[in-house]
């Protein structure tokens, strides 16, 4: 017996050992790897008459997901994507703009392949920086053997639109689709309590019903209808036709496709979705033409996205000291309660970013940037708590709303002193939920069961118990008492009655359009409007604009600076991967779930939007 632990033991040290080697040695070389990278650096050189390929991979975001330079390098080399690669919408107007000035970009060229998830309101920002680059008398043109329909809006604003003979293309329009668990729950034997306020606050339907009710098929109608009109207007007016143009019927569609002998490149050819079908030999030529070859000869003259980025943005921006601040503080992604990474809003963390400004001196007033669905209705009440304490020191507040900014999204903007939005933007959401399972009868089919005593009817109370119902009526309350707040908090900074409020409330959805004509928004604008109104707020005419971030741990910080390089040169090789039919139902099926999952309100109330998201 003895012999048998020892040799168990010295097998288990083994395999501690060796795993403990491994990791160091991937350490290990993961840092030569990117020492001899850097240490390869070139200068990046722009010839004249240079092609600038907007070539943007990954997802647009208004802020980057927090990953830990260890994780980041530990899945780059062994080649597995932790998420979906991420680019700022900062950085491609930025881009955009500069290479607009500059005497040595005499085109861009679209090349949208790798451009993963991209929103309506995200797309005319960056349109609107291309209608600059076109006005300064330079060409845009857009070139894939394929295009979504979110990569042809940003396509259609090019000068030329190519489209490879053998490619694919079609719009398919907006919708709004998710999973209902009414019936599985029940097979189950899982018992759902919902608490909620609001006709329209749909984002427990799918766990009371089956289907979609009808209250949210009107809302969420009107809201889509207001998007899809936005999407072919903005197309039509680039592509220079009417927006009968655009095929809702499938069978319309479907006759065209036969006139075209089942081209998709052909038929958009024919129906003047694009100007030219080229092969990829066919562009370069063309490119060749206008721009002239490079020096290996093998390609036309261009420098790409991330290599121009780099070649524009200082290695370390020096801030003035003395010059007044317009600062910008960028709110995305699910609010969440306490401290949280960039990419998510943190109660805590978020609130300190304000605060951060307020005590600035030097910052004379704050944008902030939101672009979220909601979340944690305490979180949401620390951020809103401390735009009223900037607005008490003389500070003003605007907010500047992105893809997203409803339910929690439009509490934490409501107490600004000026809400600006786009046309597309979806808001409002005005309302409160709370859900609790339990599975007691579950539990029972198997034989388990839950028993003992307590001295209060709250004592153990949990998931494997039947819900008291004083206890149902408790967390009623407190639902409703959030809904009272939420209405209170908007009708206070928007100079409306309660009832006023409520009659536009009740958890329903309104686009950026719809919200202006009902007075939740002050302006439809973009966040360079916003930055525009804080600085007239303030009083200040000139100014600098400082976005105020969390700070990397210097540790993190020491090796994003090491690794940063590395990291570049492999983003180069990510794409965005296509899924299979299965793959989408069961990402469908644990998104919903993972959006349930996050929330961590301490009092279990959310005011989040779960049904705003486009099919």
């Amino acid at each position: 017996m003895k012999q048998l632990l020892k040799g168990f033991l010295i097998t288990l040290w083994r395999v501690i050992n060796n795993t403990r080697k491994l990791i160091l040695n991937v350490l290990v070389f993961g840092l030569l790897f990117a020492l001899l990278t850097m240490g390869g650096e070139e200068e990046i050189i722009i010839e004249d008459s240079t092609a600038l390929i907007l070539n943007i991979r990954g997802n647009v975001v208004e802020q980057k997901q927090y990953v830990s330079p260890i994780d980041q390098m530990l899945s780059d080399s062994l080649g597995q994507q932790q998420q979906p690669p991420e680019v700022l919408l900062s950085d491609i107007v930025k881009v955009i703009k500069a290479a607009a000035k500059d005497n040595k970009i005499l085109t861009l060229v679209l090349d949208l392949q790798s451009t993963g998830s991209l929103s309506l309101t995200k797309a005319q920002e960056i349109t609107t920086a291309l209608e600059y680059f076109k006005a300064q008398g330079k060409e845009v043109i857009a070139y894939g053997a394929n295009y979504s329909q979110d990569q042809y809006y940003l396509a259609s604003h090019a000068d030329k639109v190519w489209l490879d003979p053998d490619g694919y293309f079609m719009i398919e329009g907006y919708g709004r689709y998710q999973l209902y668990f009414k019936s599985a729950l029940e097979k189950l034997g899982i018992k759902q309590h919902i608490f909620r306020v609001g006709t329209f606050k749909s984002a427990v339907e799918p766990f009371m019903l089956d289907n979609m009710s009808e209250e949210a098929k009107k809302a969420n109608e009107a809201w889509l209808g207001d998007l899809w009109a936005d999407y072919k207007e903005g197309v039509a007016t680039a592509r220079n036709f009417e927006t009968s143009n655009f095929d809702e019927s499938a069978d319309v569609f479907a006759s065209k496709l036969k006139a075209a002998n089942g081209s998709f490149a052909e038929y958009a050819l024919n129906n003047q979705w694009v100007d030219e079908l080229k092969t990829r030999e066919q562009m370069v030529n063309a490119m060749i033409e206008r721009v002239g070859e490079n020096k290996k000869g093998t390609y036309y003259k261009n420098i790409g996205f991330d290599s121009y980025l780099k070649s524009i943005t200082k290695p370390y921006d020096v801030e003035n000291p003395l010059a007044d601040k317009i600062a910008v503080i960028v709110a995305k992604g699910t609010i969440l309660d306490g401290t949280q990474k960039p990419g998510t809003i943190g109660g805590v963390s978020t609130a300190a970013l304000l605060r951060k400004a307020r005590q600035d001196e030097n910052v004379k007033a704050v944008v902030l940037r939101v672009d979220s669905p909601g979340g944690s209705k305490y979180a949401s009440e620390l951020i809103q708590r401390e735009v009223d304490l900037l607005r008490a020191e003389g500070k003003p507040v605007v907010a500047s709303m992105g893809t997203y900014a409803a339910s929690g999204g439009y509490w934490i903007s409501a107490a600004a002193n000026k809400i600006y939005a786009a046309p597309t933007t979806i808001t409002g959401s005005i309302g409160i939920f709370g859900m609790f399972m339990t599975f007691e009868d579950t539990l029972a089919t198997v034989g388990v069961y839950a028993d003992g005593v307590g001295t209060t009817e709250f004592a153990g109370f949990g998931p494997y118990r039947p819900l008291p119902e004083g206890i149902g009526n408790v967390i009623q309350q407190n639902i409703e008492r959030g809904y009272q707040d939420f209405l209170s908090l908007v009708a206070e900074n928007r100079e409306m009655t309660l009832e006023d409020v409520d009659a536009i409330a009740q958890g329903r959805v309104w686009s950026g359009k719809q919200a202006h004509a009902l007075g939740l928004v002050d302006e439809l604008g973009s966040i360079n409007d916003a930055i525009e109104a804080a600085a007239q707020l303030a009083g200040v005419e000139q100014y600098d604009t400082k976005l105020i971030e969390q700070e990397l741990s210097p540790t993190d910080k020491f090796l994003q600076d090491m690794f940063g390089q590395a990291f570049v040169y492999l983003a180069g090789e990510q794409t965005v991967a296509n899924t299979s039919d299965i793959d989408f139902m069961l990402n469908a099926l644990m998104q919903q779930a993972n959006e349930l999952k996050q929330l961590n309100d301490p009092q279990g109330a959310y005011t989040i939007c779960l049904t705003c998201k486009i099919n």
